[in-house]
Order: structure tokens, then sequence, then C-alpha cells
């Protein structure tokens, strides 16, 4: 029995005089709510209503029980249309936990696009390289490189997110060559820790490779593992939307540029019970919009099939 249903019929039975009004104003059949009121009747062991084959009159148990349940019931009813109100409304607080490049690099001036239109919404940002929950960390949104990890969260994937080796000019010029993916092993490397580091897969048209690498350096910012890239202290493993600014103006330079490593999606999760919620789709729909699979700063380096650069 579902008390709540059970108590809405009685209550709707006493104010429409009959069984068969009361299903009308609910929209069920008769004979669900004669047994509701049955199953509600059993389950406290009395009688509330007198019944006639035309109508019901409420016994002296049901008049007291009345008076109690008529307020709930409206309660209820009032908090079910707050919510859904509350989940239509595009206002209130947009909670995101975001990747250290991306949020400061690309989410600026999303949120600012977003907010021209809904004012009405707030954002609290939390900017980190470290793999967050969104049920157990509070987010409605989570933007990262990872695919969800447990069935009670949903991907949008928003772009390719390639990464590339690179280093100093100078740090190349004064170390041994790297001319093929075993080359690496004789270099100081870096690399985030989220990425399988260990173990790396570098491919071309003709060859594939598989490296183990033995870091100098893991982190989870990929912006100390860029520092790490800038000051020549070896090869590191980089986005290339953090390191694309360093690769266009000559700072950094890509080490096996005709080899690629696998490449997984930037996808923005978030909890299935977040889905209806409107602020959290019209954000999503804006940051699918905003950013193609194959996102403006691959195309700058010329990373982008052909068939993108249009």
């Amino acid at each position: 029995m579902d008390i709540y249903l059970s108590i809405e019929a009685f209550v709707r039975a006493a104010e429409a005089g009959n069984f068969s009004n009361a299903a009308k104003q609910i929209g069920v059949a008769k004979s669900v709510i004669t047994t509701r009121v049955q199953q509600l009747e059993e389950h406290l062991g009395v009688s509330l209503f007198h019944r006639s084959s035309r109508a019901v009159k409420l016994s002296e148990v049901g008049i007291s029980y009345y008076s109690d349940c008529h307020s709930l019931i409206d309660q209820m009813q009032a908090l079910s249309q707050r919510s859904r109100d509350t989940s239509t409304a595009v206002s209130g607080v947009l909670r995101i936990a975001a990747l250290n490049g991306f949020a400061l690099q690309h989410l600026p001036g999303v949120i600012e696009t977003f907010r021209k239109s809904h004012p009405s919404v707030d954002f609290d940002v939390f900017a980190n390289d470290q793999v967050v929950d969104p049920v157990q960390e509070g987010y409605d949104i989570v933007l990262q490189i990872f695919p969800p990890a447990s069935e009670s969260l949903i991907e949008r994937k928003l772009f390719l997110m390639r990464g590339v080796f690179v280093a100093t000019p100078e740090y190349l010029s004064n170390h041994p060559p790297v001319l093929s993916p075993d080359d690496l092993c004789q270099h100081d490397f870096a690399c985030y820790r989220y990425y399988p580091w260990r173990r790396w897969s570098l491919n071309n048209d003709s060859q594939h490779n598989e490296v183990t690498l033995a870091p100098a350096l893991r982190s989870n910012s990929v912006h100390l593992v860029q520092e790490f890239a800038r000051r020549g202290m070896g090869i590191a493993y980089l986005p290339t939307m953090v390191a694309c600014d360093d690769l266009l103006d000559g700072r950094l330079v890509r080490v096996l540029p005709d080899f690629e490593t696998d490449t997984p999606y930037f996808s923005a999760v978030y909890p299935t019970s977040h889905r209806g919620t409107a602020k959290v789709k019209l954000f999503l729909d804006l940051l699918s919009s905003t950013f193609s699979m194959e996102p403006e700063w691959d195309r700058r380096l010329g990373l982008a099939p052909e068939q993108e650069e249009q």
C-alpha cells in the first residue's frame, strides 16, 4: 500500500461525497479509489466511512482523521509543485568542477554567455585537475577527460582531448635525439598522474609501439607538468588545450610529431538525477554548441582533420 495515495483517495472521497467523483478528480477508476480506501481502513483498523449505494459519509473516526489529512495532502501537493517549479526554473546556483586548464582558458567565456541569457543563475566553480565524483562531492556538472565511473552518471562528450610530447628547443639540442618512441626512455619525463602513465601506446601510419616510461614527475596538475617542460627539465606529455600557445610561439616544440597517442574525450559528466533540471540542461547545450568535436586549438596547431577546417 502506498500510504500517500491511500490518504489522497480518502480525502478526495470525503470531499466529493462518493467514490466516483473522487476517482474523476484524481484521474483513476472508481475501483482504484475503493481499493485504496479499503487498504487504508485495514491499515488503521477502523471504518472511515458510512457507506450507502450512492454516497459515503464520514464516520466519527473519519471526521477526526480527515481534519488531519486534508492539510497534509495540500502540503504535499504544494511541495510537489515547488519541486516542479524548481526543476524548470533557470535560477539558483550551478556547481561545476572542471580541469584547471579548461576552467582558466575557456570556462569564463561560456559562463559569460550563459549569464547574459540567464542572469538569475550563479556559479560555484571548483577548478582542480583531480578526478571528482559529482554525486559524492555535490556537483551539478563535472568537466573531465575520463568516462563516468558509475551507472548513476551520464556523459556528454564535448571534444577530443589530444595530447602531445613536448620539450624546449634548448633541452632537445643538449640531449640525445628522440627519433623513435623507445628513445623517450633516455629522458626525464613528466605527465598528468591520471593518465596510464607507465605504459604508453604511440602509433603512426606504419608502426604501433608500446613504451614503458618511468616519470621523473607525475602530478594531478597539468600546469606543473607544463612548467617542468618550460624549465627544460625534460620531456612532458601535455593536452594540446594547455600546450597550444607554447607550441605556437616556439617556447615548446613537439617531440615525435609523427606519432599519436590514444585520444580520450573531454566530457561533461553529471548525475542522472540532474537530467531534468533546466539550468543543467541549458548549460550542457551551450557547452555542446560552443565546442566542436575538433576544438579550435587543435585546428590552430594543424592537428584536426582537413574536413574540419572549413
